[in-house]
């Protein structure tokens, strides 16, 4: 054999046994299956509604199917170890919130995965206004109102939440550390069906997303007594923030800074190759901007994210430690 034909087979010899050390999903262009993508939460809430919309437009912009799988329960626990121990090919996704990403690391020590280690940012979807609300039935008109009718009645009011470290439930637990007053957590596993307990009056207040409220909001089912952005929301433009209402709490500028809202943002597990990642956030940037998703969004009043890896990362660092600080001061835990 000649030293040129020599030489050409142990080349192609080479790169047969390179490929074949690869892992499968890396010998195939990504993506050329469907994606799952994980939503630790029951449907009905902001978290599907942001999820669904974006998703929806990712199938059609990679071609595959991206699929919603809720997998509610357990503040959010189960989905992310779930997602944890998934191959970290691209094909598994999941919905990460101030409650999983920012909040559990210090009420969920023992989770059995870390959420800085074992999980990869993609990019920020979205920020959806907290609302707070109450049963009609109640006679409170508003924020102020609603803490002395409660003060004055401590222990015998519940608050629903789509779970231990949801959005809502923190939410609601700032207010009652900043403002003083006493109403018991009843945690469920999703928005869905905290609502439909708010709505037959078996609970009398929550706090959620704009978009899963709304329509019982507009139709009096349910009355919308504070905002947790900074300024007043477009859709509730007579809805005082929660920060407006310090001064007729008696709390002064102690609540001048409150603020809280919900925001949703693409992880993958650890190891997730990072051209996939990369791919990932430019396709949701892309999605982000079709207008089917920006009118929803808008029609919610939720701010569109789109953010790169490495800052998504920065913002949920920045998340971490401003709610460990609340975590500690309000002694929230795991119910």
């Amino acid at each position: 054999m000649s030293t040129t034909r020599r030489a050409a087979l142990q080349q192609t010899l080479t790169l047969v046994t390179s490929a074949a050390m690869l892992p499968a999903w890396a010998q195939a262009a990504w993506p050329h299956k469907s994606i799952r993508f994980v939503v630790p939460f029951a449907p009905g809430g902001s978290s599907e509604i942001v999820a669904r919309s974006v998703a929806v437009e990712l199938g059609k912009q990679l071609g595959q199917a991206v699929y919603i799988e809720n997998k509610g329960g357990g503040g959010g626990v189960p989905a992310m170890q779930d997602v944890a121990k998934a191959t970290p090919d691209g094909y598994t996704l999941i919905l990460g919130n101030v409650g999983s990403l920012a909040v559990n690391p210090f009420i969920y020590p023992n989770s059995g995965f870390d959420v800085n280690k074992d999980f990869a940012p993609v990019t920020l979807l979205a920020k959806v206004p907290n609302v707070f609300v109450i049963h009609p039935d109640l006679p409170a008109k508003n924020l102020v109102e609603f803490v002395a009718y409660v003060k004055k009645n401590p222990g015998k009011f519940n608050y629903g939440s789509a779970g231990n470290a949801s959005a809502g439930h923190l939410a609601m637990e700032y207010l009652k550390l900043m403002t003083g007053m006493f109403i018991t957590h009843i945690p469920y596993r999703g928005t869905g069906p905290q609502l439909t307990d708010l709505l037959a009056g078996r609970t009398q207040a929550s706090s959620a997303g704009l978009p899963a409220l709304s329509a019982h909001i507009k139709s009096g089912k349910l009355r919308a007594i504070a905002v947790g952005t900074q300024a007043r929301i477009p859709a509730l433009p007579d809805v005082p923030t929660v920060a407006e209402s310090g001064k007729a709490l008696g709390l002064g500028k102690a609540l001048d800074h409150f603020e809280t809202s919900q925001w949703y943002g693409i992880m993958v597990p650890a190891g997730t190759p990072k051209d996939i990642i990369k791919r990932l956030q430019e396709e949701s940037l892309k999605a982000l901007k079709a207008s089917t998703v920006t009118e929803r969004f808008a029609s919610d009043n939720a701010v569109s994210g789109g953010m790169v890896p490495e800052e998504f990362g920065k913002f949920i660092a920045s998340e971490q430690r401003i709610w460990k600080d609340i975590v500690t001061k309000a002694k929230i835990r795991a119910d």
